[in-house]
Parts: structure tokens; sequence; C-alpha cells
């Protein structure tokens, strides 16, 4: 059985929420004995020092908190007059590079950044689109929406309209407006009046009523819809993902597929991704930069057990096979092995 069809789950793991945001589960902690003047002497004398100590930069970057990594940009510009990024893009590159910005950007900045790179150029990446829009709180949204228009001047929601069409665009819009409820309260008549709607608006007939799914789905609050994945496998002989698999397609089927498997068990949605990142030929390593950096101080202890769980092996192993130089250094750095 694997872990999607495991509905019985859903009532008792409060874990997997897309609200969680204690960083009890993340592998990186703050570092007690803190000194920030020594990390921006340690890392100077990396950079600045002939050759670059990619060594110190790994250790000194992946063994802080962001709130300590921010600190340390802070005094590093204090102390050289350039800031760590800039010195950091000109002294690594490539997926190195990427991965060490990536760790000295504030979260919310770095969130806006990979949206902005999405949108960027011919094409849109829906996939990241997807994924960020679909496992956030309403607050990460608010924050992200708040840097966007700080960087840019325009309305995070503008820039998207322009981005996204159809159904997988209106759905997107609600998802990116950060308006789904949040209260913890289960309404069980309600959800089996969803269950009902969607299983009609899908299954039952002929041809799909999309706007049904996409007002569901993307409004009612997660524990609200975790019942709702319960009731629908009683009426239907398929569950919830199942039917969205059958009825859909494309990136509007990607996304809605994407928003039940957060509100059942968030940490094996960033799994499979991750897993789906390394996959086949070739390594997507933007994928991989971005989830271990944004659930390492979040839920990555519960994202690599899931990994185990759905995939037979370690994280950490399948890092190793996959990642290699100084930026699979890093990210193995970040993941931590097990036990």
């Amino acid at each position: 059985m694997s872990v999607w069809d495991d509905l019985e789950m859903l009532l008792d793991s409060p874990s997997s929420s897309v609200t969680v945001t204690s960083n009890a589960r993340g592998t990186v902690k703050e570092t007690t004995n803190f000194k920030v003047e020594e990390d921006v002497a340690a890392l100077r004398k990396a950079i600045e020092g002939l050759g670059t100590t990619e060594k110190t930069l790994i250790e000194v970057l992946t063994q802080r908190s962001n709130a300590q990594r921010q600190l340390i940009g802070t005094a590093y510009q204090k102390a050289t007059g350039r800031t760590l990024v800039a010195d950091l893009k000109g002294e690594t590159h490539g997926d190195f590079e990427d991965l060490l910005v990536a760790l000295v950007t504030p979260p919310a900045v770095y969130d806006c950044h990979e949206v902005m790179k999405a949108m960027k150029g011919p094409g849109t990446t829906e996939s990241t689109l997807t994924e960020i829009f679909a496992s956030m709180s309403n607050k990460q949204i608010k924050t992200l929406s708040d840097v966007y228009h700080k960087e840019t001047g325009r309305p995070l929601i503008q820039d998207l309209k322009s981005e996204v069409s159809g159904d997988y665009g209106k759905a997107l819009l609600i998802l990116a407006e950060g308006k789904r409820d949040e209260s913890t309260n289960v309404d069980t008549a309600k959800a089996k009046a969803d269950a009902k709607a969607l299983y009609e608006a899908g299954e039952k007939k002929w041809g799909t009523d999309e706007e049904k799914f996409i007002d569901i789905l993307c409004h009612r609050s997660v524990p609200q819809l975790r019942q709702t994945v319960i009731e629908y496998k009683s009426i239907s002989k398929k569950t919830l993902q199942e039917s969205i698999k059958s009825e859909m397609s494309g990136h509007l089927e990607n996304l809605l597929v994407a928003i039940v498997k957060c509100v059942e068990n968030l940490p094996a949605y960033f799994a499979e991704r991750l897993f789906k990142a390394m996959k086949g030929a070739g390594t997507t390593e933007s994928t991989l930069t971005r989830i271990l950096v944004s659930r390492s101080e979040i839920d990555l202890m519960d994202i690599k057990a899931e990994y185990k769980k759905m995939f037979g092996c370690t994280l950490y192993n399948q890092l190793e096979s996959e990642v290699s130089g100084d930026y699979g250094k890093t990210l193995k750095q970040l993941c931590g092995q097990d036990g």
C-alpha cells in the first residue's frame, strides 16, 4: 500500500499540515556558541585568500540557522563594504553558487526569487509554481507577496495573471491570494457534502465540473480537506487523488493532486518531489536546492523519514549517488546522515 492510500493515518497525523511552522523537525539548528565576528573572519579568509576555500564556506553556511546567516551577512558587509551574496557569486559558480546564495537569502526573499525565476523568459515553469503555492500557508504566501511587491513594484497576482491561464491559472491565482480557510474545526457534515459534490462533479457525470474541484480544494482548511478526502473514499470506489487523475490532465491535474498530497502528508509530498528530481537521466538540481534549503529548518527530518518509507533507501544515500563535488557535499551536509 502506498503512503497515499493509507487514509487512516490522516486521522492521527497532525504533523502533515500545510501550516506547520515549528522548526523542531529541521536538520539545521541554531549554533549555540555563535560568534558572528569569527564566522565573518573565516569567510573572508576563505573568499579573499589565494583560491577559494570551499570547505570553509560549506562548514559555516550549513551549520548556522538562516537567522544567524543574516547576521553574518550584515556583519560581512560592514567589514568589507561588499555583500556576501556578491562575493559568493564572484567566487563560486553553477549549482554550488545557487545553493550558497539560497542559504544566505532570507526565506521569503528566496521563495520570491524562485517564483520570479519560474515566470521569467519564454514559458513558465508550472511545476515550481505548483510546488510553492500548493505547499504554503496563507502567512507564507502573504510574506512572499509583500517581498515581490517590494522588489518589483507590482502585485504578484498581476504578474501571475499574465503567466498562467485556463483552469490551472484560476486555481493557482486563488492559492496565490492566500485566502484558504485556516480554522482548525472540522465540520463532518460539510466534509460529507463536499465529498458528494466532488463525486458528482467528476466521476458521476459525463465531463467534469473543474470549477467545483477548484473551489473546494483551494478554499477549505487543511483539517477540513483531510476529512473530505476520507469521506470521498467512502462514497467512491477511488481515492480523491485517483479521481482527479482520471478526470483531469495537464497542469490543473498536477496542481490539484499536489494540493491533496500536501493536505494528506506534506513531508511525503516533498519526499516524492525529491525522488522525482533525482529519478531517471539527469538530476533537477534546482528542485533539490529549493526543497533542502527551504525545509532544512522546518521538517526535513520528517521528509527524510517519509523518503525512506516510500523509496526504501535514505535520502542521504540517494544524494550520495546522484550529486557530487562541492554542491553534493553541501546538500548532504544540509540533509544530515541518519542515525
